[in-house]
C-alpha cells in the first residue's frame, strides 16, 4: 500500500472511531471567539527558575497580545529568563536567589520560541524551555499552580471546550510528514541514498510553523532501510547557511565515516557535499543518522532520521518469534521544535491504527535532550529490543511506561487485545497537557 493511501485509510479509520466515541464537536471556534474579545492587557505568566530548570518548561501564549513574565528565582544561584523572539533575545536582569523580576515581550506571531537562562553554562546544563504562541485563548500553569490566561482565570467551560476541541481535531492535517521511506539508487551493486540538509519552516500543528532544519524537507528525515552485507553510499548535500556533518548513531562504520568534526572529517560547508561509504555489518535493528555539528541546534531543529538494518525478507516477526501486523516508527523530540512525536505536536500527531488481534511493533527513538517516559493506556507491552540489540526471550519484560533517554532506541510489542482509542503519551505532564487540553507528545493507539 502506498504511503499516501495508507495515510488516507488511517485518517478515515480514526475519524470513524473518534466520531463514535465522542461525537462531532465545534467548541474550538467558540473558544477562539472568546479569546479574540479579551481585554488588551498583557497575558501574564508565572515562571520559576532553579538549578537547572525553567518551570513551566512549555508556556502557551496567545497571538496578538503583549506578554508579561513574572519570574522568581527559587534556586541557590543567580539566573536570568530570556526569550529568543527570532528578531533578538529579550532577557531579565540577573535575578538573585529568592528574588523576582519581570520581562515584557511584545506580541509575537504564531510559532514556537526558545526560553533559556543567559548565564554562561546554564543553558547547556538544561535551563531551556519553549514558548508556544497560538491563536485563540491559551493558558499555562504557573509555579504556584495558579492558572492564568488572556482576560484572567480560565473558566470551567473554557477548559472543557479546549480539551474537546483538541480531541475533535485529532489527527489534524499539517504540511508534510517525516519518516517516509527513501528509495536508493542502485549503482554497480551499491545502494546510494541522497540526503539534503536545508533550513525550513516546519508545521508542527495546524497553523504553527517553527524554524527547523530538515533532511529532504521533513522532520524526521526519511527512513533508510538496508540489509546486513549491503554496500551503501549516503551522499549528504548541505544547502544550509552553516556547516553540518552526519553521524551514524549505533552503527559500526569505518573511523573516517564516523562524522565528528575535525576528529574524523572536516565539516560539510554550505554548498558542499560528502559521500559516506561503508558496508553494513550490524545485525537487524533500528539505528539513527543525525547531525554532529552544532548538534544542540541542528539535531534539536530536526536533523535526524531512522536507519534500519532490515531482517531477512524484511520480516521483523522472524526476530521476535511472532507475526507482526503493524509496524510504526516513533521519534521523540524536544527543544526548538517543541515537544514532538515524529516532528508533530498533538493534535497533529499520527495515531497507530490496528485491528483487534494484531501484533503491533513500535520502534522508539529519542533524539531530544530530555528523558521521556512513554506511557500506553489500557495495555502492557513487551520490551523486545534495546539500542538495536534483540533481547533474549528470558530478558524481555513487560511494562506500561518506558523511560527513553536521549540517544536510546527500543522496540516494543503490543498485542491489540482491547478495542477503542487508547492514549499514548510522555508521562512528564508539562510535555502533554494544560488547562486548555492536550498538546505536545500525545498520540493514540486505535484498535478497531
Amino acid at each position: 500500500m502506498s504511503s499516501g493511501l495508507r495515510r488516507h485509510v488511517v485518517l478515515a479509520a480514526v475519524l470513524i472511531v473518534m466520531l463514535a466515541a465522542s461525537g462531532c464537536i465545534s467548541a474550538g471556534e467558540e473558544a477562539s471567539e472568546e479569546g479574540a474579545g479579551a481585554a488588551s492587557a498583557p497575558a501574564t505568566f508565572e515562571v520559576s527558575l532553579t538549578e537547572f530548570a525553567i518551570s513551566p518548561p512549555m508556556i502557551h501564549a496567545p497571538t496578538g497580545e503583549p506578554l508579561l513574565f513574572e519570574v522568581t528565582n527559587e534556586g541557590t544561584a543567580p539566573h536570568t529568563f530570556a526569550v529568543d523572539t527570532g528578531e533578538g533575545v529579550q532577557a531579565t536582569t540577573e535575578i538573585q536567589p529568592g528574588e523576582s523580576a519581570t520581562l515584557e515581550v511584545a506580541a509575537l506571531q504564531a510559532g514556537t520560541y526558545e526560553t533559556f537562562c543567559t548565564i554562561s553554562g546554564h543553558r547547556e546544563a538544561g535551563m531551556v524551555g519553549s514558548l508556544m504562541v497560538q491563536q485563540g485563548g491559551v493558558a499555562t500553569a504557573g509555579s504556584t499552580g495558579s492558572v492564568r490566561a488572556t482576560g484572567g482565570t480560565v473558566s470551567t467551560e473554557e477548559m472543557l471546550d479546549g480539551h474537546k476541541a483538541g480531541v475533535a481535531a485529532f489527527p489534524a492535517e499539517t504540511e508534510a510528514l517525516g519518516n517516509e521511506p527513501l528509495e536508493p539508487r542502485n549503482e554497480n551493486g551499491m545502494k546510494v541514498f541522497d540526503l539534503t540538509a536545508t533550513e525550513v519552516k516546519w508545521e508542527t500543528s495546524p497553523g504553527v510553523f517553527v524554524d527547523a532544519m530538515a533532511y529532504n524537507g521533513t522532520v524526521p528525515g526519511p527512513e533508510i532501510r538496508v540489509h546486513q552485507g549491503d554496500h551503501v553510499l549516503i551522499v549528504v548535500h548541505n544547502e544550509m547557511t552553516q556547516p553540518t556533518i552526519m553521524h551514524f548513531h549505533g552503527l559500526t562504520v569505518p573511523n573516517d565515516m564516523d562524522g565528528v568534526p575535525f576528529i574524523t572529517q572536516d565539516p560539510i560547508l554550505p554548498g558542499g557535499f560528502f559521500v559516506y561509504e561503508f558496508d553494513v555489518v550490524d545485525p537487524p535493528g533500528m539505528y539513527v543518522y543525525h547531525s554532529h555539528f552544532n548538534s544542540t541546534e541542528q539535531v534539536g531543529k530536526g536533523l535526524y532520521g531512522a536507519f534500519f538494518v532490515q531482517p531477512k525478507a524484511d520480516d521483523w516477526g522472524s526476530l521476535y518469534g511472532i507475526d507482526i501486523s503493524v509496524e510504526h516508527t516513533m521519534f521523540l523530540g524536544d527543544g526548538p521544535t517543541g515537544f514532538v512525536l515524529n516532528g508533530k505536536e498533538f493534535p497533529a500527531t499520527q495515531p497507530i491504527v490496528a485491528t483487534l488481534g494484531d501484533n503491533v511493533l513500535i520502534h522508539l527513538s529519542n533524539d531530544g535532550s530530555q528523558i521521556h517516559p512513554m506511557h500506553l493506556h489500557g495495555y502492557h507491552f513487551q520490551v523486545v529490543s534495546e539500542d538495536g540489540f534483540v533481547l533474549d526471550p528470558a530478558n524481555r519484560y513487560m511494562a506500561d511506561t518506558l523511560a527513553v533517554a536521549p540517544g536510546q532506541r527500543f522496540d516494543i510489542l503490543v498485542k491489540a487485545e482491547y478495542p477503542g482509542v487508547w492514549a499514548y503519551h510522555c508521562h512528564i505532564l508539562p510535555h502533554v497537557e494544560g488547562p486548555h487540553g492536550m498538546y505536545g507528545m500525545v498520540t493514540a493507539l486505535i484498535v478497531q
